[in-house]
């Protein structure tokens, strides 16, 4: 049996992620003793391991639990899918790179294949067609969702390079864009909810509140009970069912600290120094968050 401290040292995990998987149930220890102490045995390593393939390949760990709760979970059919998918992205990867390695050259390579959007604008067109009445209510008339369809055609490489920035890769984006259509009807009624339940009026006080004294420390209890507040302002039964990329929150942060139209925007509004203090309270917040579980 080995404690958590040696699992943390052999698996490169830490401590408190194998707490926290222990906690919602992706990885449990094999026993725990009356101290309440954490032990694992050699079988549990094995089960670490396949819940590190899976987060390899950006499942979700609510989606990890779920598959191998499975009473059906076949752990070589898994592995043997692991190995695919992680082949898959070891070729884009290699194609990026050798692309990258052609650009530093000077080469002028015109290849578009790593940006291509077509399967957004399939499930675009397929929503169209099955959902004519939604299209309709939403955007006023078919025409103006195929001006929407039309500027995703035009526009393929920059939301291409956008959607790796945000979703890591645009087979992630293409997936995630195709899940919301799936869930168009109900996330519209959340988003109906929100403005009618008084959610963005309280999103605008907590940040005058976070933001009317920028000369505190971001990682004060004051300051970060207030990015509590905000990051958990929608109840579960109220939050969209949208996946807004596993780099969302770097990307946003980033830009509160070094995107020139976005400080002047907050400062503008909020005072000088408004958005740098919002990105480094955002940042103080994420690299402590399971701190706060």
């Amino acid at each position: 049996m080995r404690t958590v401290k040696e699992v943390a040292s052999l698996t490169g995990v830490s401590v408190r992620t194998l707490q926290y998987y222990d906690e919602i149930g992706v990885f449990k220890p094999t026993k725990v003793t009356d101290a309440g102490y954490r032990l694992y045995d050699d079988a549990s390593l094995n089960t670490l391991q396949q819940v590190l393939f899976f987060r390899e390949l950006d499942f979700p760990l609510k989606d990890i639990r779920i598959i191998m709760g499975n009473p059906d979970y076949d752990r070589l059919e898994a592995f043997r899918k692991q190995k695919e998918l992680l082949k898959a992205k070891r070729d884009r990867l290699d194609r990026l790179l050798e692309l990258l390695d052609k650009l530093e050259k000077g080469e002028t390579c015109m290849s578009f294949e790593e940006f291509d959007l077509s399967g957004y604008v399939e499930a675009l067109e397929h929503f169209k067609r099955e959902n004519m009445d939604e299209v309709i209510r939403h955007w006023g008339s078919v025409e103006k969702f195929e001006e929407l369809v039309d500027r995703v055609r035009d526009h393929e490489s920059g939301i291409a390079q956008n959607a790796i920035k945000y979703y890591g890769s645009v087979e992630a984006y293409v997936d995630a864009m195709k899940h919301s259509l799936e869930h168009f009807s109900e996330n519209m009624e959340k988003m109906e909810k929100i403005k009618e339940k008084g959610y963005v009026e309280r999103n605008q006080e907590l940040t005058e509140e976070l933001l009317k004294d920028v000369s505190r420390d971001v990682a004060s209890r004051e300051v970060q009970d207030v990015v509590d507040q905000l990051m958990n302002l929608l109840s579960k039964e109220d939050s969209p069912d949208m996946d807004m990329g596993k780099n969302y929150w770097n990307v946003l942060i980033d830009g509160y600290l070094h995107n020139p139209t976005l400080i002047e925007g907050m400062d503008k509004r909020y005072g000088t120094g408004a958005s740098r203090f919002m990105g480094e309270a955002l940042q103080h917040y994420l690299d402590n968050r399971d701190g706060r579980r």
